[in-house]
Protein backbone atom coordinates (compact mmCIF):
# COMPACT_ATOMS: atom_id res chain seq x y z
CA UNK A 1 0.00 0.00 0.00
CA UNK A 2 1.40 3.11 -0.95
CA UNK A 3 2.51 5.70 2.01
CA UNK A 4 0.95 8.71 2.08
CA UNK A 5 1.98 11.18 4.32
CA UNK A 6 0.08 14.54 5.76
CA UNK A 7 0.79 17.56 7.82
CA UNK A 8 -0.71 20.93 9.19
CA UNK A 9 1.69 24.26 8.12
CA UNK A 10 1.00 28.19 9.04
CA UNK A 11 1.12 30.23 5.53
CA UNK A 12 1.71 33.48 4.65
CA UNK A 13 -1.82 34.72 4.43
CA UNK A 14 -2.18 33.44 8.49
CA UNK A 15 -4.09 30.01 7.40
CA UNK A 16 -3.48 26.45 8.31
CA UNK A 17 -3.32 24.08 5.98
CA UNK A 18 -3.61 20.28 5.81
CA UNK A 19 -0.93 19.41 3.08
CA UNK A 20 -0.90 15.38 2.17
CA UNK A 21 1.64 14.39 -0.38
CA UNK A 22 2.03 18.18 -1.97
CA UNK A 23 -1.64 19.05 -2.23
CA UNK A 24 -3.67 21.34 -0.25
CA UNK A 25 -6.29 19.01 1.21
CA UNK A 26 -8.24 21.62 3.78
CA UNK A 27 -7.15 25.66 4.31
CA UNK A 28 -8.99 27.32 7.39
CA UNK A 29 -8.15 30.70 8.61
CA UNK A 30 -6.59 30.78 11.93
CA UNK A 31 -9.44 31.78 13.94
CA UNK A 32 -11.80 28.70 13.17
CA UNK A 33 -8.77 26.74 13.56
CA UNK A 34 -8.13 28.09 16.99
CA UNK A 35 -12.05 27.64 17.62
CA UNK A 36 -12.26 24.02 16.11
CA UNK A 37 -9.18 23.64 18.38
CA UNK A 38 -10.40 24.83 21.42
CA UNK A 39 -13.66 24.13 21.59
CA UNK A 40 -13.51 20.09 23.05
CA UNK A 41 -11.71 21.14 25.93
CA UNK A 42 -13.96 24.26 26.37
CA UNK A 43 -16.75 21.80 26.50
CA UNK A 44 -14.86 18.98 28.65
CA UNK A 45 -14.37 22.26 31.11
CA UNK A 46 -18.05 23.22 31.68
CA UNK A 47 -19.28 19.58 32.21
CA UNK A 48 -16.31 18.69 34.49
CA UNK A 49 -17.18 21.99 36.97
CA UNK A 50 -21.55 20.43 36.26
CA UNK A 51 -19.92 16.99 37.29
CA UNK A 52 -18.23 17.78 40.33
CA UNK A 53 -21.60 20.19 41.79
CA UNK A 54 -23.94 17.04 41.10
CA UNK A 55 -21.54 14.65 42.88
CA UNK A 56 -21.60 17.18 45.85
CA UNK A 57 -25.65 17.09 45.49
CA UNK A 58 -25.83 13.60 45.73
CA UNK A 59 -23.56 13.51 48.76
CA UNK A 60 -25.10 16.15 50.91
CA UNK A 61 -28.44 14.24 49.77
CA UNK A 62 -27.65 10.98 51.67
CA UNK A 63 -26.85 12.74 54.56
CA UNK A 64 -30.29 14.45 54.84
CA UNK A 65 -31.80 11.19 54.01
CA UNK A 66 -29.61 9.63 57.03
CA UNK A 67 -29.87 12.57 59.71
CA UNK A 68 -32.74 14.71 58.09
CA UNK A 69 -32.11 18.39 56.82
CA UNK A 70 -29.44 20.59 58.30
CA UNK A 71 -29.71 22.79 61.46
CA UNK A 72 -33.06 21.38 61.77
CA UNK A 73 -34.20 19.86 65.12
CA UNK A 74 -35.44 16.23 65.41
CA UNK A 75 -34.57 14.83 68.48
CA UNK A 76 -35.59 11.05 66.94
CA UNK A 77 -32.64 11.49 64.53
CA UNK A 78 -29.78 8.70 64.94
CA UNK A 79 -26.96 10.68 63.36
CA UNK A 80 -26.34 14.57 63.05
CA UNK A 81 -24.26 16.44 60.59
CA UNK A 82 -20.57 16.66 61.71
CA UNK A 83 -19.51 19.18 59.40
CA UNK A 84 -16.94 18.45 56.42
CA UNK A 85 -13.62 17.90 55.07
CA UNK A 86 -11.42 18.23 51.47
CA UNK A 87 -11.83 14.57 49.73
CA UNK A 88 -10.89 13.23 46.49
CA UNK A 89 -13.38 11.92 44.11
CA UNK A 90 -12.82 10.42 40.37
CA UNK A 91 -14.54 12.41 37.26
CA UNK A 92 -13.44 11.78 33.42
CA UNK A 93 -10.79 9.55 34.99
CA UNK A 94 -9.27 12.67 37.12
CA UNK A 95 -8.82 12.78 40.57
CA UNK A 96 -10.46 15.60 42.14
CA UNK A 97 -10.55 17.62 45.55
CA UNK A 98 -14.10 17.92 46.31
CA UNK A 99 -15.43 19.04 50.18
CA UNK A 100 -17.51 16.76 51.67
CA UNK A 101 -20.03 16.53 53.85
CA UNK A 102 -19.61 14.51 57.24
CA UNK A 103 -22.28 12.51 59.48
CA UNK A 104 -21.72 11.26 62.90
CA UNK A 105 -23.70 8.22 64.27
CA UNK A 106 -25.21 8.74 68.13
CA UNK A 107 -22.98 5.41 69.09
CA UNK A 108 -20.66 4.53 66.38
CA UNK A 109 -18.35 7.30 65.76
CA UNK A 110 -18.50 8.54 62.25
CA UNK A 111 -20.83 7.03 59.32
CA UNK A 112 -19.51 6.37 56.06
CA UNK A 113 -21.08 7.59 52.80
CA UNK A 114 -22.31 5.47 50.52
CA UNK A 115 -21.87 7.87 47.46
CA UNK A 116 -18.87 9.15 48.79
CA UNK A 117 -17.40 5.13 48.39
CA UNK A 118 -18.66 5.29 44.85
CA UNK A 119 -17.55 8.58 43.61
CA UNK A 120 -13.99 7.39 45.08
CA UNK A 121 -13.58 4.84 42.66
CA UNK A 122 -11.84 5.28 39.53
CA UNK A 123 -13.14 2.53 37.81
CA UNK A 124 -16.61 3.36 38.26
CA UNK A 125 -19.32 4.21 36.03
CA UNK A 126 -19.88 7.61 37.88
CA UNK A 127 -17.91 9.82 35.52
CA UNK A 128 -19.11 8.38 32.22
CA UNK A 129 -23.02 8.90 33.73
CA UNK A 130 -22.08 12.79 35.01
CA UNK A 131 -20.33 13.25 31.55
CA UNK A 132 -23.45 11.64 29.36
CA UNK A 133 -26.00 13.74 31.79
CA UNK A 134 -23.44 17.68 30.94
CA UNK A 135 -22.77 16.77 26.78
CA UNK A 136 -26.27 16.60 25.66
CA UNK A 137 -28.81 14.85 27.48
CA UNK A 138 -32.57 16.30 27.08
CA UNK A 139 -34.07 17.03 30.19
CA UNK A 140 -36.89 14.46 30.03
CA UNK A 141 -33.94 12.08 30.26
CA UNK A 142 -32.61 13.71 33.93
CA UNK A 143 -34.65 11.68 35.97
CA UNK A 144 -33.32 8.54 34.38
CA UNK A 145 -29.91 9.73 34.36
CA UNK A 146 -29.69 10.87 38.00
CA UNK A 147 -31.19 7.28 38.90
CA UNK A 148 -28.67 5.12 37.05
CA UNK A 149 -25.93 7.35 39.30
CA UNK A 150 -27.44 6.51 42.88
CA UNK A 151 -29.55 3.58 42.30
CA UNK A 152 -29.11 1.20 44.88
CA UNK A 153 -28.36 3.78 47.70
CA UNK A 154 -31.81 4.48 48.78
CA UNK A 155 -31.75 8.26 47.82
CA UNK A 156 -34.82 10.31 46.20
CA UNK A 157 -33.62 11.53 42.48
CA UNK A 158 -35.75 14.93 43.35
CA UNK A 159 -33.91 15.56 46.34
CA UNK A 160 -30.32 15.17 44.25
CA UNK A 161 -32.05 17.35 41.91
CA UNK A 162 -33.05 19.76 44.65
CA UNK A 163 -28.98 19.94 46.55
CA UNK A 164 -28.01 20.33 42.73
CA UNK A 165 -30.44 23.62 42.54
CA UNK A 166 -29.30 25.05 45.69
CA UNK A 167 -25.46 24.57 44.65
CA UNK A 168 -26.47 26.67 41.41
CA UNK A 169 -28.37 29.42 43.29
CA UNK A 170 -25.35 30.15 45.87
CA UNK A 171 -22.73 30.00 42.46
CA UNK A 172 -25.16 32.74 41.35
CA UNK A 173 -25.72 34.35 44.37
CA UNK A 174 -21.96 34.88 44.84
CA UNK A 175 -21.19 35.66 41.09
CA UNK A 176 -24.18 38.47 41.26
CA UNK A 177 -22.35 40.39 44.79
CA UNK A 178 -18.58 39.87 44.32
CA UNK A 179 -16.75 42.50 44.16
CA UNK A 180 -15.35 44.73 41.55
CA UNK A 181 -12.98 47.29 43.35
CA UNK A 182 -9.84 45.66 42.80
CA UNK A 183 -10.28 46.06 39.09
CA UNK A 184 -8.37 48.40 36.72
CA UNK A 185 -10.78 48.54 33.56
CA UNK A 186 -10.26 50.58 30.33
CA UNK A 187 -13.05 49.24 28.84
CA UNK A 188 -16.49 47.79 29.74
CA UNK A 189 -19.07 45.78 26.93
CA UNK A 190 -22.53 45.37 27.24
CA UNK A 191 -24.97 43.75 25.09
CA UNK A 192 -28.20 42.03 25.04
CA UNK A 193 -27.74 38.40 24.24
CA UNK A 194 -30.57 36.03 23.31
CA UNK A 195 -30.15 33.03 25.05
CA UNK A 196 -33.01 30.08 25.64
CA UNK A 197 -35.75 32.49 24.45
CA UNK A 198 -34.81 35.24 26.80
CA UNK A 199 -33.08 38.67 26.91
CA UNK A 200 -30.13 38.60 29.22
CA UNK A 201 -27.89 41.85 29.57
CA UNK A 202 -24.27 41.06 29.90
CA UNK A 203 -21.58 43.02 30.89
CA UNK A 204 -17.96 42.27 30.22
CA UNK A 205 -14.87 44.24 31.08
CA UNK A 206 -11.27 44.28 30.18
CA UNK A 207 -8.21 45.53 32.41
CA UNK A 208 -5.41 47.38 31.93
CA UNK A 209 -3.12 44.06 31.14
CA UNK A 210 -5.60 43.33 28.87
CA UNK A 211 -7.83 40.66 30.68
CA UNK A 212 -11.15 40.07 30.36
CA UNK A 213 -13.06 40.07 33.81
CA UNK A 214 -17.40 38.91 33.35
CA UNK A 215 -18.76 41.91 35.45
CA UNK A 216 -22.48 41.01 35.58
CA UNK A 217 -25.23 39.67 34.08
CA UNK A 218 -28.74 40.58 33.91
CA UNK A 219 -32.25 39.51 33.13
CA UNK A 220 -33.83 42.16 30.66
CA UNK A 221 -33.26 43.95 27.19
CA UNK A 222 -30.89 47.07 27.11
CA UNK A 223 -34.04 48.58 25.24
CA UNK A 224 -35.28 48.93 28.51
CA UNK A 225 -33.73 52.66 29.70
CA UNK A 226 -34.69 50.96 33.82
CA UNK A 227 -33.10 47.85 33.70
CA UNK A 228 -30.07 49.89 32.08
CA UNK A 229 -29.46 52.25 34.54
CA UNK A 230 -30.20 49.63 37.63
CA UNK A 231 -27.83 47.43 35.53
CA UNK A 232 -25.36 50.18 36.30
CA UNK A 233 -26.13 51.25 38.88
CA UNK A 234 -25.25 47.33 40.29
CA UNK A 235 -21.72 47.92 39.35
CA UNK A 236 -20.74 50.99 40.96
CA UNK A 237 -22.49 49.41 43.95
CA UNK A 238 -20.17 46.78 43.24
CA UNK A 239 -16.95 48.82 43.41
CA UNK A 240 -16.54 50.15 39.84
CA UNK A 241 -14.75 53.26 40.50
CA UNK A 242 -17.35 55.69 38.84
CA UNK A 243 -14.48 58.64 38.90
CA UNK A 244 -11.97 56.76 36.43
CA UNK A 245 -11.90 57.05 32.40
CA UNK A 246 -13.97 54.19 30.28
CA UNK A 247 -14.86 53.10 26.96
CA UNK A 248 -18.01 51.78 26.72
CA UNK A 249 -18.46 49.34 23.56
CA UNK A 250 -22.37 49.04 23.62
CA UNK A 251 -24.63 47.36 21.39
CA UNK A 252 -26.63 50.12 19.81
CA UNK A 253 -29.53 50.58 22.28
CA UNK A 254 -30.03 54.34 22.64
CA UNK A 255 -31.84 53.62 25.97
CA UNK A 256 -28.64 52.15 26.89
CA UNK A 257 -26.38 54.96 25.64
CA UNK A 258 -28.67 57.05 27.39
CA UNK A 259 -28.50 55.33 30.76
CA UNK A 260 -24.52 55.36 30.44
CA UNK A 261 -24.52 59.50 30.24
CA UNK A 262 -26.77 59.87 33.01
CA UNK A 263 -25.15 57.33 35.29
CA UNK A 264 -21.34 57.96 34.05
CA UNK A 265 -21.67 61.75 32.62
CA UNK A 266 -20.81 63.68 29.85
CA UNK A 267 -17.44 62.08 30.09
CA UNK A 268 -18.19 58.54 29.05
CA UNK A 269 -16.70 57.80 25.47
CA UNK A 270 -18.64 55.46 24.01
CA UNK A 271 -18.05 52.72 20.57
CA UNK A 272 -20.98 51.64 18.97
CA UNK A 273 -20.82 48.43 18.24
CA UNK A 274 -20.12 48.32 14.08
CA UNK A 275 -21.29 44.97 13.61
CA UNK A 276 -24.33 46.07 14.96
CA UNK A 277 -24.89 49.26 13.21
CA UNK A 278 -24.26 47.62 9.60
CA UNK A 279 -26.71 44.62 10.36
CA UNK A 280 -29.38 47.37 11.11
CA UNK A 281 -28.52 49.24 8.33
CA UNK A 282 -28.91 45.79 5.97
CA UNK A 283 -32.40 44.99 7.33
CA UNK A 284 -33.51 47.58 5.83
CA UNK A 285 -32.87 46.68 2.04
CA UNK A 286 -33.08 43.95 -0.30
CA UNK A 287 -30.41 41.35 -0.97
CA UNK A 288 -29.71 43.17 -4.01
CA UNK A 289 -28.41 45.92 -1.98
CA UNK A 290 -27.04 44.10 1.61
CA UNK A 291 -23.89 43.08 -0.03
CA UNK A 292 -22.42 46.09 -1.57
CA UNK A 293 -23.57 48.40 1.15
CA UNK A 294 -22.00 45.76 3.95
CA UNK A 295 -18.90 45.88 1.94
CA UNK A 296 -18.37 49.55 1.54
CA UNK A 297 -18.89 50.18 5.47
CA UNK A 298 -16.57 47.39 6.48
CA UNK A 299 -14.45 49.26 4.12
CA UNK A 300 -14.98 52.97 5.76
CA UNK A 301 -14.49 51.04 8.95
CA UNK A 302 -11.13 49.51 8.30
CA UNK A 303 -9.49 52.95 7.24
CA UNK A 304 -6.61 53.98 9.88
CA UNK A 305 -7.75 58.00 9.92
CA UNK A 306 -10.96 59.09 11.52
CA UNK A 307 -11.82 61.99 8.98
CA UNK A 308 -11.44 59.54 6.02
CA UNK A 309 -13.64 56.79 7.51
CA UNK A 310 -16.36 59.22 8.31
CA UNK A 311 -16.34 61.05 5.00
CA UNK A 312 -17.09 57.27 3.57
CA UNK A 313 -19.89 57.04 5.14
CA UNK A 314 -21.34 60.00 4.81
CA UNK A 315 -20.77 59.17 1.12
CA UNK A 316 -22.47 55.78 1.60
CA UNK A 317 -25.32 57.25 3.23
CA UNK A 318 -25.62 59.73 0.54
CA UNK A 319 -25.99 56.93 -1.31
CA UNK A 320 -28.60 55.38 0.58
CA UNK A 321 -30.76 58.03 -0.08
CA UNK A 322 -31.14 57.34 -3.78
CA UNK A 323 -32.20 54.11 -2.50
CA UNK A 324 -33.57 53.36 0.60
CA UNK A 325 -34.37 56.72 2.93
CA UNK A 326 -34.62 54.16 6.21
CA UNK A 327 -31.67 52.74 5.63
CA UNK A 328 -29.92 56.18 5.18
CA UNK A 329 -31.27 57.20 8.47
CA UNK A 330 -30.26 53.67 10.01
CA UNK A 331 -26.46 54.92 8.86
CA UNK A 332 -26.55 58.68 10.30
CA UNK A 333 -28.08 57.94 13.57
CA UNK A 334 -24.98 57.60 16.16
CA UNK A 335 -22.12 57.19 13.15
CA UNK A 336 -19.96 59.22 14.94
CA UNK A 337 -20.02 56.95 18.01
CA UNK A 338 -18.98 54.00 15.54
CA UNK A 339 -15.94 56.17 14.71
CA UNK A 340 -14.72 55.96 18.97
CA UNK A 341 -11.89 54.17 18.56
CA UNK A 342 -10.93 56.24 15.44
CA UNK A 343 -11.18 59.58 17.15
CA UNK A 344 -8.87 57.94 20.08
CA UNK A 345 -6.24 57.03 17.95
CA UNK A 346 -6.81 53.06 18.07
CA UNK A 347 -5.24 51.21 15.82
CA UNK A 348 -4.56 47.10 14.71
CA UNK A 349 -5.59 44.73 16.62
CA UNK A 350 -7.01 45.85 19.35
CA UNK A 351 -9.10 48.11 17.66
CA UNK A 352 -10.86 45.61 15.69
CA UNK A 353 -11.37 44.10 19.69
CA UNK A 354 -13.08 47.18 20.76
CA UNK A 355 -15.20 48.04 17.26
CA UNK A 356 -17.54 45.35 18.15
CA UNK A 357 -19.49 43.10 21.33
CA UNK A 358 -18.12 40.59 19.55
CA UNK A 359 -15.90 39.21 22.93
CA UNK A 360 -19.81 38.95 24.64
CA UNK A 361 -21.26 36.95 22.05
CA UNK A 362 -18.38 34.85 21.52
CA UNK A 363 -18.29 34.00 25.35
CA UNK A 364 -22.08 32.66 25.06
CA UNK A 365 -20.75 29.61 22.07
CA UNK A 366 -19.43 27.41 24.03
CA UNK A 367 -22.64 27.35 26.77
CA UNK A 368 -25.05 27.49 23.69
CA UNK A 369 -23.34 24.11 22.19
CA UNK A 370 -23.75 22.44 25.59
CA UNK A 371 -27.46 23.38 26.28
CA UNK A 372 -28.75 23.22 22.80
CA UNK A 373 -30.32 19.69 23.27
CA UNK A 374 -31.91 20.86 26.29
CA UNK A 375 -35.77 20.71 25.47
CA UNK A 376 -37.54 22.01 28.82
CA UNK A 377 -36.19 25.14 30.31
CA UNK A 378 -38.59 25.73 33.29
CA UNK A 379 -38.19 29.38 34.10
CA UNK A 380 -35.57 32.45 33.88
CA UNK A 381 -34.54 31.13 36.74
CA UNK A 382 -33.39 28.22 35.36
CA UNK A 383 -31.70 29.98 32.68
CA UNK A 384 -29.90 32.38 34.34
CA UNK A 385 -28.02 30.11 36.62
CA UNK A 386 -26.80 28.13 33.52
CA UNK A 387 -25.90 31.13 31.80
CA UNK A 388 -23.79 31.98 35.24
CA UNK A 389 -22.20 28.79 35.39
CA UNK A 390 -21.01 28.91 31.69
CA UNK A 391 -20.08 32.43 32.48
CA UNK A 392 -17.42 31.50 35.04
CA UNK A 393 -16.21 28.50 33.07
CA UNK A 394 -15.34 30.53 30.14
CA UNK A 395 -14.00 33.57 32.49
CA UNK A 396 -11.40 30.86 33.57
CA UNK A 397 -10.37 30.16 30.14
CA UNK A 398 -10.28 33.93 28.70
CA UNK A 399 -6.63 35.09 27.41
CA UNK A 400 -5.44 38.28 26.81
CA UNK A 401 -7.48 40.13 24.76
CA UNK A 402 -6.12 40.49 21.03
CA UNK A 403 -3.42 43.96 20.95
CA UNK A 404 -3.61 44.47 25.04
CA UNK A 405 0.10 45.88 24.58
CA UNK A 406 -1.90 49.17 23.01
CA UNK A 407 -3.63 49.24 25.65
CA UNK A 408 -1.41 52.09 27.69
CA UNK A 409 -2.21 53.70 24.52
CA UNK A 410 -5.36 54.02 24.92
CA UNK A 411 -5.86 54.98 28.39
CA UNK A 412 -3.40 57.68 27.55
CA UNK A 413 -5.87 58.92 25.36
CA UNK A 414 -8.71 58.38 27.28
CA UNK A 415 -7.37 60.58 29.84
CA UNK A 416 -6.43 63.22 27.27
CA UNK A 417 -9.97 63.51 26.02
CA UNK A 418 -11.16 63.91 29.39
CA UNK A 419 -9.10 66.56 30.01
CA UNK A 420 -9.81 67.91 26.72
CA UNK A 421 -13.61 68.16 27.61
CA UNK A 422 -12.74 69.91 31.42
CA UNK A 423 -10.64 72.58 29.36
CA UNK A 424 -13.40 73.19 27.38
CA UNK A 425 -16.08 73.11 29.80
CA UNK A 426 -13.78 76.12 31.63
Amino acid sequence: MEKRYRKMVKNARGKVMEIQDGKIMLELPIPVAEIIGGMPEAVRSLSEEVGLMIIRAAMESECERIAGPKDMKNPQRTANWWGSEIGAVYYDGQKHMVERPRLRGKDNGEIGLETYKAFRDPKGMTERIMKRMILGLSSRNYEETVDSVIKGYGIKKSSVSRHFVKATVEQMREFMERSLSGLELCAIFIDGIEFKKQRLIVALGISKEGKKHILGLWQGATENGEVCRMMLEDLIRRGLDIAKNYLFVLDGSKALRSSVTRVFGDKAKVQRCQEHKIRNVKAHLTPAYQGIIGSRMRAAYEMTDYEQAKLSLEQTAIYLEKINSCAAASLKEGLEETLTVHKLGVTGLLRETLCSTNPIESTFSVSRDITGRVKCWKNGDMIQRWAVASLLRAEKKFHRVRGYRAIPALMAALKQNILDIKEVAA
